[in-house]
């Protein structure tokens, strides 16, 4: 069986019940996620091998965040147990012309204090066949960006596939420094992930003709997008997903495979948003499931769109989702009639 390795910060993650603001909010749910974790966990659930690296506290907090992964079936045991605290993100969920809104709570975790000590690489990837990480882990601390530099390398090296989901936050660092880090990271990854804003955040590749506040997508644009994030940085595929946001609540949801010749589009769904947290894992995690089963480009393209397009319908960050279920709606069925 395939081996997929992801790394990163899992978090604790307190939202007020419903569509509460944080200052109506009486009490906060408790669950947890983060991007790389998420991965994990939707692989997981694909019945795949996969195993999550970061570093936590000792103490029931961290022990908590390592159970919440293993009652899927994520591989726990080259977590590194230590440091002060487990991070945490505080969600908002929006509503129609409202957006949702995070705030963070993570300086100082256990995984953003971590050195290049604490991660034996080579024995971390013995066995395995891909690698996965977001541009979040290294925007966590100077360490954790070392940390990340040291996993690439040593997964080439032994020759993993390498994904990496661009994913800018603009909460844990500025455009330059995304731009310089990420350039380093870059030579050592074989499949990039970036959604319609991360290619122009981090790299200043705009899409032309597209206008992601009012929802206007331009393949065209997106086409130049990938062609121009191949030839810097000679990807072997570059995923980029295709969000038409008409509200906080309503989306068109696509995506687009560029595999250095042609390009293909999936199929558009309209999608009402129950929890839009973890979509774009869950799009990483099938394009990962679906390249290593050894899917056409179409397939794969449409196997990770319809798995994300699912997650936006469940609440936490993870997708718990199957594999038929995600065949299904590939295969067409999205009526979403009761099943007896």
């Amino acid at each position: 069986m395939e081996k997929i390795i992801t790394f990163g910060e899992v978090m604790l993650r307190l939202a007020p019940e419903g569509y509460y603001r944080f200052v109506q909010a009486q009490s906060y749910g408790a669950t947890y996620g983060g991007g790389e974790a998420n991965v994990a966990v939707s692989l997981a659930n694909f019945g795949m091998d996969a195993a999550f690296v970061t570093k936590l506290p000792t103490h029931e907090i961290g022990q908590a965040a390592v159970n919440s992964l293993q009652q899927f079936g994520v591989d726990t045991s080259k977590i590194v147990r230590g440091g002060g605290r487990v991070g945490i993100y505080f969600l908002e969920k929006g509503a129609s012309q409202r957006p949702s809104k995070v705030i963070y709570d993570r300086a100082n975790s256990s995984i953003a204090t971590a050195t290049t000590a604490d991660f034996d690489w080579n024995t971390i990837f013995k066995g395995a066949n891909w690698f996965h990480f977001t541009g979040i882990s290294p925007a966590l601390s100077d360490n954790a960006a070392a940390i990340c530099l040291d996993a690439v390398k040593t997964a080439k090296a032994q020759g993993l596939t390498v994904s990496c989901d661009l994913n800018y936050r603009k909460n844990l660092w500025s455009r330059t420094q995304a731009g310089e880090v990420m350039a380093g990271l870059m030579p050592f990854v074989d499949v990039c992930i970036a959604n319609e804003e991360d290619a122009a955040d981090v790299f200043g590749i705009h899409a032309q003709n597209t206008d992601v506040t009012s929802g206007s997508i331009s393949h065209d644009g997106y086409k130049a997008v990938a062609k121009a994030l191949a030839d810097r940085f000679h990807f072997k595929k570059v995923a980029i997903t295709l969000r038409e946001s008409i509200s906080a609540n309503d989306n068109n949801w696509a995506a687009m495979l560029y595999d250095g010749t042609d390009y293909y589009f999936s199929r558009k769904y309209a999608v009402h948003i129950v929890d839009r947290v973890g979509g774009g894992d869950s799009f990483g995690a099938g394009l990962i499931y679906a390249s290593l089963k050894g899917l056409g480009p179409q397939e794969t393209i449409e196997f990770a769109v319809a798995a994300s397009c699912l997650k936006h319908s469940i609440e936490g960050d993870f997708n718990q989702v199957s594999v038929d279920e995600v065949k299904k709606l590939a295969g067409g069925d999205s009526s979403g009639r009761v099943q007896r």
